[in-house]
């Protein structure tokens, strides 16, 4: 195989070793769909991506997206991360927007300050589940699940199943019933799991947030843009904060040692609703594949 360059970042991060890891390749043209994953595999974080051309093609850059077990159609620290790799080490002038062409269509992701933001599809609003299987997979009590507002699978390119909970002791107890979770989501499109709560750990942040993604390799997610872009339109749709519009701090991935911070921002415009889900990006390491 040809030599790559690769470029490591930590995405959603305010410092180094905190956030989401991920791993960037330049001109992964030269390999194969079979390589790809192996290397994705070999890394083994959430996700992993390939820039295919250092050229542009319709506009934007063509990129594929790998977890440890499949490709995927989006992500979201993954389109942050690399955006952030083309705008630094690839793109001429430092542009202050980038586009990427991946499987879902292509995204826009512009540069503001020190905060790279992505618009994200308008979500899509799928089934319901009741209460008292979704809270036995997870290991709680239905109590635990606020039951004012839906549990319900929203996508915005890849779904998510967003579970209202009434308290970060909720979500800091919460652990995958595997035998149940899969019975829970062997009918449903939408596979991963996104709790949220109005409590947090830091008092400046407005909501708290763990994701669950057994299915893609991944058992926890330390920040999910895709998946807090899809929480972004369920807050914007059932009007979680008492209106059609948000601006918000969510932290993820505490649980698990890494924490991370993701900006939202969503509203409703001609009865679809835009998402924008922003962090920063900090670069770890770059070098060499043999």
């Amino acid at each position: 195989m040809t030599s790559l360059t690769f470029y490591i970042v930590d995405v959603f991060a305010q410092k180094k070793y905190t956030g989401n890891q991920l791993a960037v390749f330049v001109d992964a043209e030269k390999i194969s769909d079979e390589e790809m994953q192996k290397i994705a595999q070999e890394i083994n974080y959430s996700e992993t991506t390939f820039i295919l051309s250092k050229q542009l093609q319709n506009n934007g850059y063509n990129v594929r997206i790998f977890t440890p077990q499949k490709e995927l159609p989006f992500a979201g620290h993954p389109t942050l991360g690399t955006a952030y790799i083309l705008q630094t080490k690839i793109a001429e002038n430092s542009p202050i927007k980038v586009n990427l062409n991946l499987k879902v269509g292509q995204i826009p992701v512009t540069f503001q300050s020190e905060f790279v933001w992505m618009r994200q599809n308008s979500p899509t609003f799928n089934n319901c589940f009741e209460i008292n299987p979704v809270a036995a997979a997870l290991n709680l009590k239905p109590d635990d699940i606020d039951s004012r507002f839906p549990v319900q699978a929203v996508s915005t390119g890849i779904p998510f199943i967003i579970v209202p909970l009434k308290s970060l002791a909720a979500v800091k107890k919460a652990r995958l019933n595997k035998e149940l979770y899969l019975k829970l989501v062997k009918d449903s499109e939408a596979k991963e799991l996104l709790i949220f709560a109005p409590e947090t750990y830091a008092a400046e942040n407005d909501l708290n947030v763990r994701v669950f993604a057994e299915l893609l390799g991944i058992p926890e997610d330390p920040a999910t843009g895709s998946a807090n872009g899809c929480l972004a339109g369920y807050l914007v749709k059932y009007t979680y904060f008492g209106q059609k519009e948000i601006n918000l701090k969510v932290e993820q991935g505490y649980e698990i040692n890494r924490p991370s911070l993701l900006l939202l921002k969503a509203q409703e415009n001609n009865a679809k609703i835009e998402v924008n889900v922003g962090g920063k990006v900090v670069m770890v390491a770059q070098g060499n594949w043999m």
